[in-house]
């Protein structure tokens, strides 16, 4: 007897249970767009009473590539790492040892101060006079250019980096000096020391000013004050004059 009445029990729950799914696939497929959303992504199944309906799947739309930055290249790539540092490359010793030792002491492990040192010592070596030149406007040109493109390449990764960028600009401005000095001096060592280094020289600009109320009327007042300086010294030479006239004629008299 109370086996009947469990499976009675039961068979009514699962026929309630169908009767609910199948009043939900008529809503479903009355309006799909406004549920899609809100269910699970799978493959479209036609609603069946009686049976679980899955909803359409949801569109996911595909995202645009970035665009990767194109990092230009640095000056101390075409440095060799098989060579040694430069505190080792007279060593004897340092050429005999073993390839772990070598390793250690090449360019694959040192780090960047020690590159930036040996490209700084190729550059001067292609604009130096002779061996022991080492002050003279070619060398100098040749560190401050190893300084400057150094300075360039933080720069493109660290651009809120004002305290270099204001070094770089110094930099530049000093080269720019020295090259014009050398240009007038010297032009053919300066024609050699442009196309060792590949700096590309460009002439300042023509000064220009702004003429404003201002600037018109500060130098309005510098030209009077100008007149008047002149004037004055002007008086003072025709008095030293006269006295140096009376003197004589006192003398003569």
């Amino acid at each position: 007897m109370f086996a009947n009445i469990a499976l009675r029990t039961v068979l009514k729950t699962s026929a309630g249970v169908l009767r609910e799914s199948g009043a939900l696939c008529s809503a479903l497929s009355a309006k799909p767009l406004a549920c899609s959303s809100a269910l699970l992504a799978g493959p479209r199944v036609s609603c069946v009473a009686g049976s679980f309906a899955v909803p359409p799947p949801v569109r996911h739309y595909a995202r645009g590539t970035k665009i990767r930055k194109t990092v230009p290249v640095s000056q101390l790539s075409d440095l060799p790492q098989t060579a040694l540092m430069m505190d080792y490359a007279a060593v004897p010793l340092a050429e005999t040892t073993d390839d772990v030792v070598k390793r250690l002491l090449s360019l694959e492990l040192a780090g960047h101060r020690e590159k930036l040192r040996l490209k700084k010592e190729q550059l001067i070596a292609k604009v130096q006079r002779d061996e022991n030149d080492h002050s003279s406007v070619e060398v100098q040109v040749a560190v401050l250019t190893t300084r400057i493109r150094n300075l360039q390449e933080h720069l493109l990764k660290h651009h809120k980096d004002k305290a270099n960028k204001r070094r770089m600009l110094m930099a530049i401005d000093q080269r720019k000096k020295l090259l014009k000095n050398l240009r007038l001096v010297r032009y053919d060592a300066f024609e050699r020391v442009c196309e060792q280094l590949g700096i590309t020289y460009t002439f300042p600009p023509e000064y220009y000013r702004r003429a404003t109320r201002r600037w018109q009327a500060k130098k309005a007042f510098c030209i009077k004050v100008f007149k008047e300086v002149q004037k004055q010294k002007a008086e003072q030479r025709l008095k030293m004059k006269q006295s140096l006239a009376e003197a004589a004629e006192t003398k003569t008299g």
